[in-house]
């Protein structure tokens, strides 16, 4: 069992929190992206909840927002409320798996995506975790990540 209760909704791209919006924006304008998400095919976002309390008594909170195109994937994650932090990748550069047939789920488990390969502003490769819920929402991105991704490299 999973240390976070997850729930992923689609969502419009404009319906993202406006700080978020904000620092996906940014982050195109910083490094010179264009016009990436006028392609958007899909947008959600996942509001996890730590189940067990911190040290200090608190729950850690973390919403990740993720924004797909035929080319790119971008996430912001933002933690308690705090300044959201914005990665981004091209798909190409990319290869995505179900975070269920990985070998980490049998020591962690959890929902969500593995990514991994050269991130935006990355010499080298790196890999991360995107968290999803249960649900349709986190169904239906999970499978069309993965054909989205396969479709980049034809």
């Amino acid at each position: 069992m999973s240390d976070w209760e997850r729930s992923t909704k689609e969502i419009p791209l404009e319906s993202l929190p406006e700080v978020v919006i904000s620092a996906i924006h940014k982050h195109i304008e910083e490094h010179n992206l264009g016009s990436i998400l006028d392609e958007t095919l899909m947008s959600i976002q996942t509001d996890s909840v730590q189940l067990k309390k911190s040290l200090f008594g608190k729950r850690q909170t973390v919403q990740v927002s993720t924004v797909l195109t035929p080319r790119w994937l971008v996430w912001a994650i933002q933690e308690n409320m705090m300044q959201p932090v914005v990665l981004s990748a091209q798909l190409i550069n990319l290869t995505v798996q179900d975070y269920a047939e990985t070998s980490f789920a049998k020591m962690i488990p959890d929902s969500g995506i593995e990514v991994n390969g050269q991130f935006t502003d990355s010499r080298e490769s790196a890999s991360a975790f995107i968290g999803l819920g249960g649900g349709i929402a986190a169904s239906k991105f999970k499978e069309i990540v993965l054909k989205t991704v396969q479709d980049a490299k034809k």
